[in-house]
């Protein structure tokens, strides 16, 4: 599966999910641009997308809700360390109250994977922050005294977040 995104104005965005009904799109506006999702098993329909293989995720997305995208660089060396913790996860997130949909992106032209959730609203994801299974999903690794561990990090993470842009009937 793949993950493509672009960003433009929100007319514009509107207009390419109108024309391309029949394909996954999510509309969703952020503090100054609005992203268009566009998850296909085939090739992007976007000019120039920002591309992504999905690794791992659940759930569908519904576009109503909450978006937290967490950008997080890895070296090229930590990708399947970074994968395998991923794909070897307690799979907790899913039984929060208010998860919709979650999804792991490696990047194809970059070295920031993704870290996508969809909530459905931002209330449940601070709720899930503060949670025991949060807290066990972002503990540092077993094993080896920090020191000693690789690191996989390329650069620092950071969130970005967004809402759906649903259409009012």
């Amino acid at each position: 599966m793949n993950l493509f995104m672009t960003t433009g104005t929100y007319d514009f965005m509107k207009s390419m999910r109108a024309k391309h009904a029949d394909e996954t799109m999510v509309l969703m506006q952020g503090e100054n641009t609005t992203l268009l999702l566009h998850e296909t098993e085939g090739k992007s329909l976007f000019q120039t997308p920002r591309r992504y293989e999905v690794v791992d995720g659940t759930g569908t997305f519904q576009e109503k809700g909450f978006f937290v995208f967490n950008n997080i660089p890895v070296t090229d060396e930590g990708r399947p360390i970074f994968e395998h913790r991923f794909k070897n996860r307690a799979g907790a997130i899913e039984n929060e109250p208010g998860y919709v949909a979650f999804r792991v992106l490696r990047p194809l032209d970059s070295d920031t994977y993704v870290v996508l959730t969809e909530w459905e609203s931002p209330a449940f994801f601070e709720k899930w922050k503060e949670s025991q299974a949060f807290s066990k999903a972002h503990a540092k690794p077993e094993g080896a005294p920090a020191e000693k561990r690789p690191n996989i990090f390329s650069g620092a993470s950071y969130v970005t977040t967004y809402k759906a842009k649903p259409e009012e009937a």
